[in-house]
């Protein structure tokens, strides 16, 4: 499992899955990350049913209405999940719950997908107006704010690659490189 180590990006993404449980009177709400190497969503937040144990869970970026989402860039709100075909049953069994209904909207930061937010059995309300899905995209863009300052800080935490290939002079000016690239993205953001 691959929980933050970061306390910081951990609580931030704590809060924000926990306020759209509560906006939307849901059992649950979650934050997958998007694995783009390993081709996977992975749980990096959840509030209500299943918080205490997936965390770290991975499933395959191409499997359910996350995977849909996260592949089309699109919001998608579901009544009757027991009726859908994009649903993936087997992987919600694997989180020991089954949910009726959901909402999810993808977590973009410019042009790049970084995840989706999902909100599992929300109350009817909740799903039957085009206002409240309009609320959950406007949520997840500041999601995906957040989820962009921790991956920059997960990215500026790594420890040096040790190549042993590298003389002294060609590591410190990959060095230096690498800190005034850091330096920058910290004056773009």
């Amino acid at each position: 499992m691959t929980e933050s180590r970061d306390p910081v990006a951990r609580e931030l993404l704590q809060s924000i899955v926990g306020v759209a449980q509560a906006i939307f009177g849901a059992q649950a709400s979650s934050i997958f990350l998007l694995d783009e190497r390993a081709d996977e969503l992975v749980f990096e937040a959840v509030s209500g049913r299943g918080e205490e144990f997936l965390v770290g869970m991975r499933f395959p970026a191409d499997r359910g209405i996350a995977g849909w989402v996260a592949t089309s860039g699109e919001p998608m709100v579901v009544d009757d999940l027991a009726h859908d075909p994009s649903f993936a049953r087997d992987l919600a069994e694997s989180t020991r719950y089954v949910p009726d209904a959901l909402m999810a909207a993808p977590l973009i930061h410019g042009t790049r997908i970084l995840g989706v937010l999902e909100v599992l059995d929300p109350v009817q309300q909740s799903r039957s107006s085009l206002g409240e899905l309009d609320l959950l995209a406007l949520f997840a863009r500041q999601a995906a704010a957040a989820l962009r300052i921790v991956l920059e800080r997960r990215a500026a935490d790594l420890p040096p690659v040790d190549r042993p290939d590298l003389d002294a002079g060609q590591r410190a000016t990959g060095l230096r490189l690498v800190e005034e690239l850091k330096e920058l993205l910290r004056h773009a953001g």
